[in-house]
């Protein structure tokens, strides 16, 4: 079976706990994991996050916290782990987010990235929803623009989940309970 890219796996907003219906194992990944400290990749992963914030280019916004997290990849859960970065920009107005939103589709392509996936969702908001996989590194972000129905009523948003692909953790590393 052949493995989903990032990006559909972004846009399920479910990596963790994905399962194919076949065996798991490194040749599943597609590639070869980059061996890479646990702290190393939340810094990268923070940085990609920072690039998404820039691109948007809304300065005046808040953003949620905390930091990205890791977690085990099915493949190898003893030697292979992932990072995410969930946060949220609110606190402009629903105009101010929209055009962030246009600015991150515009900016994207031009850094390298892919847009597989973009328009309303299935919500019953319809909120526009893009995902895009880097062309250089293994990672995927999916971007939701909260303005209309309820949610967009109560606290206008873009809601982000930068993904990374499975990294190798270095000789020695115990990857049980990290978060």
């Amino acid at each position: 079976m052949r493995r989903p890219s990032l990006g559909v796996l972004t846009s399920a907003l479910a990596l963790a706990t994905l399962t194919t219906g076949c065996s798991k194992n490194v040749d599943d990944l597609g590639y070869t994991p980059v061996t890479l400290g646990v702290e190393e990749a939340r810094a990268r992963t923070k940085n990609i996050s920072s690039q998404i914030f820039d691109m948007i280019g809304i300065k005046q916004g808040k953003t949620t916290e905390p930091g990205p997290g890791v977690s085990t990849c099915d493949e190898d859960s003893e030697h292979l782990f992932m990072s995410r970065h969930p946060w949220s920009l609110y606190g402009v107005s629903p105009d101010e987010l929209t055009q962030g939103f246009q600015r991150l589709k515009e900016a994207l392509p031009k850094r390298g990235w892919k847009i597989v996936e973009y328009g309303p969702n299935s919500s019953a908001n319809k909120n526009l929803e893009l995902t895009a996989d880097s062309e250089t590194d293994h990672y995927a972000v999916n971007a939701e623009l909260r303005v209309t129905g309820e949610s967009g009523k109560e606290q206008p948003l873009i809601l982000v989940n930068v993904v990374s692909g499975c990294f190798r953790a270095p000789e020695g590393t115990d990857l049980n309970g990290i978060y």
